[in-house]
């Protein structure tokens, strides 16, 4: 009942194209409070017909689990058969209801609804798995089911079926000697890319070289090093701030970027890839630890650069976050010229619970953007909008980025909940900060671009 009257209040007070920041802290309220709040149970039509592995689950989990859930990838079980799935039903159960597998955890009911990426369930799907569990996980007709799933399990860069084409660059990282029981290592290498003209990034993918690489590399950095006044691919007329130079990062939940075709990144002559690889010992000696990125270049220029944007969260004070407690930060950026907001990608450790990402317009007018109200710190998702639903915003918005970490005994993920936690690079320690990668827009490209909009949608604001 309580799942029930939460959802009949959060419908009733949120409205998906505009929503004002009381809403939004309703649900965080509700999330951070309740953290295994359940959706809807399904309804009784669902409920009545028979749902079997062969002729409805099954498909579900080709397409949206097994990528992960197989031998030797990064699941903890293997879901490609029936027998094993039906083994694991009442966790499924637990996880699917939550929204914490698949692994897309933004809120489904704020903010832009659709992205390029979405790996998530649709209602239906979700809906379909939880009336398999509840019937006891039947298996029906084998004959009925889809064919298996077939898995290249070679070391292949992901992206490569999507361009067309092999990469046209590839850089390597040095190699490193992990010793079998160590710290937590922090390795930071620079390797020269080889370019000798200028050339715009359309892809970039990351990737631990081999499997021994996979099993102790906790996240990988690629930071582009070159010298840069930041005016390509920028509005003729336009400042502004010249992002960081985080060129691409590997952790669980995102390897690689397409960029759009009107945008891009640019990597000079003579620049270099500077590496941050986050390593942490397994209890076997790895003495080749090491990781690679590639690259695939636009043909020709693309009209656009993309600068990638680290909005904080914390506020001008860092992060204090004392024991026993949960935390509320926030940290505001205006925008100095209009721009294109092509994702959202909420960063923070262990105690993270919830991001959100919102607008604040010239004429005062408030608007959430994004929200994860279920953040899962060994994730780490980039929310890519689809380019007709990338929000478009005017000079001098200022985008507000707030951040829950939850430092309570409630928190099943904290190690800690007696200790004062701070800002640092340990996963014990918290981050809170918003990557987002910003096209700026001349004046003239934005009102074309809303008037375009506008008429798309029929006229309507």
């Amino acid at each position: 009942m309580l799942s029930r009257r939460l959802g009949l209040m959060i419908k009733n007070n949120l409205s998906i194209k505009k929503n004002r920041m009381t809403s939004i802290l309703l649900l965080a309220i509700a999330a951070l409070a309740f953290p295994t709040l359940t959706l809807a149970q399904a309804d009784a039509d669902q409920t009545q017909r028979e749902v079997t592995w062969s002729t409805d689950v099954a498909a579900i989990f080709q397409e949206k689990c097994q990528e992960c859930h197989r031998p030797d990838s990064i699941a903890p079980m293997s879901l490609l058969t029936y027998d094993e799935a039906k083994i694991f039903a009442p966790i499924i159960r637990y996880r699917v209801e939550n929204r914490v597998m698949p692994p897309w955890h933004v809120n489904p009911d704020v903010g832009v609804q659709n992205f390029a990426n979405d790996r998530g369930l649709s209602e239906e799907q979700r809906q379909t798995i939880l009336a398999w569990v509840d019937q006891g996980a039947l298996e029906g007709d084998p004959s009925e089911a889809p064919a298996a799933r077939e898995f290249n399990d070679a070391l292949i860069w992901r992206l490569e079926n999507e361009m067309g084409t092999p990469p046209d660059l590839v850089v390597q990282s040095e190699k490193f000697d992990l010793a079998a029981v160590t710290q937590d290592k922090w390795f930071r290498p620079t390797t020269p890319t080889g370019l000798t003209e200028a050339k715009w990034v359309k892809a970039i993918e990351i990737r631990p070289v081999n499997v021994n690489s996979r099993k102790v590399v906790h996240h990988s950095l690629a930071f582009l090093v070159q010298q840069d006044d930041g005016k390509a691919g920028i509005p003729e007329g336009v400042e502004v701030p010249f992002g960081p130079n985080l060129f691409m990062e590997w952790a669980v939940g995102k390897a690689g970027q397409v960029f759009r075709p009107d945008t891009g990144k640019l990597m000079l002559p003579d620049s270099q890839i500077t590496w941050e690889m986050h390593l942490h010992a397994n209890g076997e000696r790895v003495p080749d630890v090491q990781v690679e990125l590639a690259v695939w270049f636009h043909d020709e220029p693309p009209k656009h650069r993309t600068i990638l944007s680290m909005f904080d969260a914390q506020g001008p004070n860092s992060l204090d976050i004392p024991p026993g407690e949960i935390a509320v930060t926030q940290g505001t950026f205006v925008l100095s010229a209009p721009a294109r907001l092509e994702n959202f990608q909420p960063h923070m450790h262990m105690r993270g619970k919830a991001m959100s990402m919102e607008a604040i317009y010239p004429n005062g007018e408030r608007e959430v953007l994004s929200f994860v109200d279920n953040f899962q710190w060994n994730w780490q998702i980039n929310y890519i909008f689809e380019e007709d639903s990338a929000p478009i915003v005017p000079k001098g918005t200022m985008i507000v980025t707030r951040a829950w970490h939850d430092n309570t005994a409630a928190n099943p993920y904290n190690p800690d909940p007696e200790q004062w936690v701070g800002w640092g690079d340990r996963t014990v320690d918290e981050m809170a900060h918003n990557w987002v990668d910003v096209t700026y827009l001349s004046q003239e490209e934005y009102e074309a671009m809303v008037a375009e909009r506008s008429a798309a949608a029929g006229g309507e604001d």
